[in-house]
């Protein structure tokens, strides 16, 4: 479905587009995200864009993962709350807000002004930027070239100040611990004699015949064997 939604991009010399399938997986990405954009910057590709399946519970995790956190919202839908509510106001880098044109002009640049204002009252995830908020057409195009400049400006402020090295570190210790908790995970749904120990204990936990706590030190205790 992407290719038929990027008919110009696909048709690109320079662009290639790779879907991924997000379901069973959390934070609105494929489980080889990561393997995919190295991939791609080892092929040349100088820009990565990675597209989440929407705003979920768990869709923040795509910000562990790349330089640039870009929230884009619609106007007049209830995102203004959703967005605060998880989390997504905090995390991004940039937030931009659709269809700003037409009868739909004057409701995205209140919702732009809403986002602002709660942006100023949230600590800023670095100190050396302030995540701003634009307005935009994806429709006619107007407001794209000024989105890509900013995220132009946040590259070049981010490498001045030593937050793109710190934060590239930073995603390589999650992407370890992330392997690391889909392995564990695994590894108790592939074993039988673990994968029955952990539905007894859940069924001990679900009748209170075991607190959480110890249902938990009962299953570590099986991957310790």
């Amino acid at each position: 479905g992407e290719k038929t939604r990027m008919a110009r991009l696909a048709a690109e010399d320079n662009a290639f587009i790779r879907p991924s399938r997000a379901a069973g997986t959390v934070g609105g990405v494929g489980g080889k995200t990561r393997e995919a954009m190295l991939l791609c910057e080892a092929a040349g590709f100088d820009v990565v864009l990675v597209e989440t399946v929407g705003i979920g519970q768990s869709e923040t995790a795509v910000c562990d993962m790349t330089d640039f956190f870009l929230a884009l919202m619609l106007p007049g839908a209830g995102d203004e709350l959703q967005g605060i509510k998880k989390g997504l106001v905090e995390l991004a880098d940039m937030i931009a807000v659709n269809k700003a044109d037409g009868d739909n002009l004057k409701r995205a640049k209140a919702a732009a002004a809403e986002y602002n204002a709660a942006l100023h009252i949230l600590a800023p995830r670095s100190e050396h930027w302030f995540p701003p908020v634009l307005t935009y057409s994806a429709l006619t195009g107007d407001g794209i070239e000024a989105l890509w400049e900013k995220i132009l400006a946040h590259r070049t402020a981010m490498i001045a100040c030593g937050d793109f090295e710190t934060r590239r570190r930073q995603q390589q210790v999650k992407w370890m611990y992330t392997i690391l908790e889909d392995r564990l995970h695994a590894r108790l749904r592939s074993d039988p004699v673990i994968r029955a120990k952990v539905k007894q204990t859940e069924a001990a936990v679900a009748n209170g015949r075991m607190t959480p706590a110890v249902a938990a030190d009962t299953i570590t205790a099986l991957l310790e064997r």
